[in-house]
């Protein structure tokens, strides 16, 4: 494969020989080829080259249409073989990754008609694997057992039978188990209680081996947000245990609908505590020889763990339209936390002594000092309630109490805009009221470069918008099976919350029992095999939370995009957090949320220049008329307002 795309002068400067050799794709190579070339492709590429010039952040507004995924990957791709680093593409969840990569996804079109090899490969985040010690578990369990068994015997040989190690190659992706429903793979796939670090299955584990074939790719590794925001977070620990980082240095970064980077950076600066994960981690130190003092403490910390979750557990109340719990932060509460980490003190203190005996397995006693060390980083937090926020999940092996700090800006300024890198935020809505200060200050850019670009589209001729106040949760229900019959199916229905959809489910099944288009539910099935379902079953009806960016469908499979609720933020702990901290809520936090969200909803819909359909946006807010203005200046055509 030649290194270039183009034929290289070293005598030249690099960026502009590519970006001579993009306009040349743009305005020759691709019109040969039969394609449709946009202004707005163009006008994006000749913004990008100034920011792989100066190796600086850019914010890439360009609307739905203009082709935006081609002009990254070309700048990606041809700047990965001149520094001989990858690239990477990090993607707002695992169902963007699928919809890059499928087989007439940009990276096909760009090896076809460019007659280019493309090494892209994924580098999926550890949830979308298989764990073999929960598969084991669950095999022996009390539910579904023979569904568990029957998975465990697909795994290749070198996995069941230890003597056949002949070969390895990865297996036990997300994808290959896509019959499973979450609930049913939440028992067999990997979760962040998992030790992975004495795993003895770990070099044959799917995981492992997927991370040494991506580390090798020389052109693209795609992954989620959430997968770089870890490698970002653990990038230190790992090198001191002697790890490689998640991801191998890479030329450029792209974040591919880049508004949702700030949530993936708060859930990469997570902790998660359990008294049962606790307890077995500690109680690995009663296997050597150590003194009894330390034995004591170890009993001590392990009661008062247990003190500590069980006020926890009295005291947490649903939050309702989320499966978090919050409880109240009271002074006793504190108390606990405050004895709990002085316990945790005395260990580390014993274990300084007890290292120099050599009676501790040095692994195991590096384990637990890394996971004391977490403990006391997540329980210091509670000492400053202004940096805290903080919630409870019960989870089926017990309740985890869930730790976040407030502000994720320094960790991105000093661990991913400090780089020497061309780094691209890439989405059709970064700006509110042509303003990108709402997602600047979230990311804590204080510079960027930024532009925006309008969609091709004729979305007077094109769309529909119809806005519906005030309606009664059942005669909602009806008006969307009315809208249904409409359109004949070919709906997309996102709703806030899984609550929300679960209601809906049971709804329809009520109300309108013999619907005749099938019905499809998110978390019923692998993601990207439920989206492929609905493309090839043109009536039916996708459900979903999760898919208000991203999902690609042109064509008459989907006419219709209904938005059950106006997509405010949730009642949650971290926005709850937000609130305290701005001056007006509503304005600051509230709504410029709802109106990205609802601009990504919205565009699901009109995905090519022959695509027609309504819109219909369900909500009590647009009976007020700040609210409703605020929705129809977003929307690109104008509304029509139907109160029940």
């Amino acid at each position: 494969m030649a290194n270039y795309p183009f034929e290289f002068n070293p005598s030249e400067p690099y960026i502009k020989q590519a970006s001579d050799w993009i306009a040349d794709v743009f305005y020759d190579l691709l019109p040969e080829a039969g394609f449709e070339v946009r202004d707005e492709q163009i006008y994006m590429a000749f913004q990008l080259e100034r920011a792989y010039q100066e190796k600086k952040t850019i914010l890439a507004e360009a609307g739905v249409g203009t082709g935006k995924t081609l002009v990254y990957l070309l700048y990606a791709i041809s700047y990965a073989r001149y520094t001989r680093k990858p690239a990477v593409i990090a993607c707002a969840d695992e169902s963007l990754i699928e919809q890059l990569v499928k087989s007439e996804g940009d990276i096909a079109k760009i090896a076809q008609h460019l007659n280019l090899t493309v090494d892209a490969r994924l580098g999926k985040s550890q949830s979308q694997y298989l764990c073999l010690n929960k598969l084991d578990t669950a095999r022996y369990g009390e539910e579904e057992r023979e569904l568990y068994r029957d998975i465990y015997q697909t795994l290749p040989a070198f996995v069941r039978q230890p003597d056949t190690l002949q070969s390895f190659y990865p297996y036990g992706d997300r994808k290959d188990h896509a019959h499973l429903s979450d609930e049913q793979w939440s028992r067999i796939g990997w979760d962040v209680f998992q030790d992975c670090l004495i795993c003895p299955q770990r070099h044959r584990c799917g995981q492992t081996l997927s991370r040494e074939h991506y580390r090798k790719s020389s052109d693209l590794i795609i992954c989620s947000h959430d997968f770089y925001m870890e490698h970002v977070w653990t990038y230190e620990s790992r090198k001191r245990n002697g790890q490689l980082p998640l991801l191998p240095e890479h030329s450029s970064v792209v974040f591919d609908e880049g508004h949702l980077l700030e949530t993936a950076a708060q859930n990469a600066l997570t902790y998660q505590l359990k008294h049962g994960i606790f307890e077995s981690i500690i109680t690995r130190l009663l296997e050597g020889e150590i003194r009894e003092s330390l034995a004591v403490t170890i009993d001590e910390a392990i009661e008062q763990s247990d003190m500590l979750f069980d006020t926890l557990q009295r005291a947490a109340v649903k939050i309702e339209g989320s499966d978090r719990m919050e409880y109240a932060l009271s002074e006793s509460l504190k108390d606990q936390v405050g004895r709990f980490r002085a316990v945790l003190n005395t260990i580390e203190e014993e274990l300084v002594y007890e290292s120099g005996t050599f009676t501790l397995n040095d692994y195991q006693l590096k384990i637990v000092e890394e996971h004391i060390d977490m403990m006391q980083t997540a329980l210091q937090l509670f000492e400053e309630p202004e940096r805290l926020i903080t919630w409870l999940r019960e989870d089926q092996d017990g309740l985890a109490l869930v730790i976040m700090p407030k502000k994720v800006q320094e960790v991105l300024k000093e661990r991913v805009f400090a780089q020497q890198l061309p780094i691209i935020f890439s989405s059709a809505t970064m700006s509110v009221d042509n303003s990108f200060d709402y997602m600047m200050s979230g990311l804590g850019l204080a510079h960027s470069l930024q532009f925006s670009t309008a969609s091709p589209y004729d979305y007077e001729q094109q769309m529909k918008a119809r806005l519906y106040a005030a309606y009664a949760r059942r005669d909602k229900v009806m008006k969307t099976i009315e809208l249904l019959h409409e359109s004949e199916g070919r709906a997309l229905i996102l709703f806030r919350s899984e609550e929300d959809m679960r209601q809906f489910r049971q709804e329809v099944q009520e109300i309108a029992p013999m619907l005749s288009y099938p019905m499809l539910y998110e978390g019923t099935q692998e993601i990207s095999r439920l989206i492929e379902q609905f493309q090839q079953e043109e009536t039916s009806v996708l459900c979903a939370v999760s898919l208000w960016e991203g999902l690609d469908i042109p064509g008459p499979s989907l006419s219709n995009v209904i938005l059950w609720d106006l997509p405010f933020p949730p009642n949650d702990p971290v926005f709850a957090a937000r609130r305290q901290d701005a001056k007006d809520a509503f304005l600051e936090v509230d709504m410029p949320y709802m109106l990205l969200r609802l601009k990504q909803g919205v565009g699901r819909l009109i995905r090519s220049s022959g695509d027609s359909g309504i819109v219909a946006i369900f909500g009590d807010e647009l009976t007020q008329n700040e609210v409703r203005q605020q929705v129809e200046r977003a929307l690109p055509v104008k509304g029509e307002l139907e109160s029940c």
